[in-house]
């Protein structure tokens, strides 16, 4: 179909539906390319525009060879679509969202700029917000907390990759836990962009070594920390969560761990446990809960995150680990979960791929 139509029908759900027209912001990133692909096999949508500073003009296929079949040029600005996903930086993106919402489009941000709701808290951890006005709209995008706003929304904060695993960790026990909470979580280097930094994805600085950073404050801690609260809010638990957040560089390209250790605050057994996070994630097509802790390995490519919850045998504590792919459902694959939601479609439509293994 030509670029910029919208005349295409889609037998979804027994109807008939017009495709919708989506573009992409900054595909020359790990993020932007990882929506490209998606996008480029979803049944419901048509990827008509995709810009990125660095190319404007080039074809596509000139930048990353896998998505030559898409046919587009790397355009200086979005004009033919209904929905655009934003994979621009933090300040950067937040300077574009506004005229995009005027324009009538719909906006998924995979910046950090519409994730924290608290003006001074997002401006502690990454300086003067550019458009302040919009962050009581925005929807933080983690579906599995905030299906109902999200589907309603027109501005979706798309989480962080950390945040993604970590939340989805500790939210089914949120409110039972004490305010004192540790995660401990690694990330491929994918997860720190394309741009060349020497200590963070140079192949001599970082194979065969694993290093912890951001030990003085990470800006995914109060991402962390807000939905965790919001959470305990719910449940009447009016204590903030005491969060040490570590990440550590792991020399591996996709993939992110994060191992949640808290006390609970009330007895459970293994099997009342494992029920709690079974009812939790009930109905939510990308959560696996499993008996054994799970490998990084087990998610390459997909939208799917899978959540070992235990209870340490010597001290009672609290041990979660949970495994996503960090450009799929920690970025690309969680922000079309959240395009579907907001256009009416089936919330998996486009996801539904397996995880490739080995």
């Amino acid at each position: 179909m030509a670029a910029g139509a919208c005349t295409a029908a889609l037998l979804f759900g027994g109807q008939m539906a017009e495709k919708i027209r989506v573009g992409v912001i900054n595909v020359t990133g790990y993020a932007g390319a990882e929506l490209a692909r998606i996008l480029a096999r979803h049944p419901a949508v048509e990827l008509t525009q995709v810009t990125g500073r660095s190319a404007v003009g080039q074809p596509l296929r000139k930048v990353f060879a896998h998505l030559a079949e898409l046919g587009l040029d790397v355009a200086e600005d979005i004009t033919q679509a209904d929905v655009c996903f934003s994979a621009l930086p933090h300040h950067a993106s937040a300077e574009v969202v506004p005229e995009l919402l005027a324009a009538g489009r719909k906006v998924i941000d995979l910046s950090a700029d519409y994730r924290i709701d608290d003006q001074a808290t997002y401006e502690a951890w990454y300086g003067l917000h550019p458009s302040p006005s919009y962050l009581d709209e925005a929807v933080y995008g983690l579906p599995e907390l905030h299906r109902r706003e999200v589907e309603a929304a027109r501005l979706v904060g798309n989480p962080g990759c950390y945040p993604t695993a970590s939340i989805l960790g500790l939210a089914p026990v949120a409110g039972i836990i004490e305010a004192d909470v540790v995660v401990d979580a690694k990330s491929g280097i994918s997860g720190a962009g394309r741009s060349q930094t020497l200590d963070v994805n140079h192949y001599a600085e970082v194979n065969e070594s694993v290093r912890a950073y951001g030990l003085d404050g990470h800006r995914h801690q109060p991402e962390i920390a807000q939905e965790l609260n919001r959470v305990r809010a719910k449940v009447g638990v009016s204590t903030p969560v005491e969060l040490t957040f570590v990440p550590h560089l792991i020399p591996m390209t996709r993939g992110i761990l994060a191992t949640c250790y808290a006390r609970l605050t009330e007895p459970l057994s293994m099997d009342e446990l494992m029920e709690r996070y079974r009812d939790f994630y009930t109905g939510q097509p990308f959560v696996r809960v499993v008996e054994e802790p799970p490998a990084t390995k087990y998610t390459w490519g997909s939208n799917f995150c899978f959540i070992c919850p235990r209870l340490s045998p010597q001290t009672g504590r609290l041990i979660v680990t949970s495994a996503i792919d960090n450009l799929v459902k920690g970025a690309a694959g969680q922000a079309v979960q959240n395009m579907n939601l907001m256009s009416g479609y089936e919330e998996t439509l486009g996801l539904e791929a397996l995880p490739t293994y080995p």
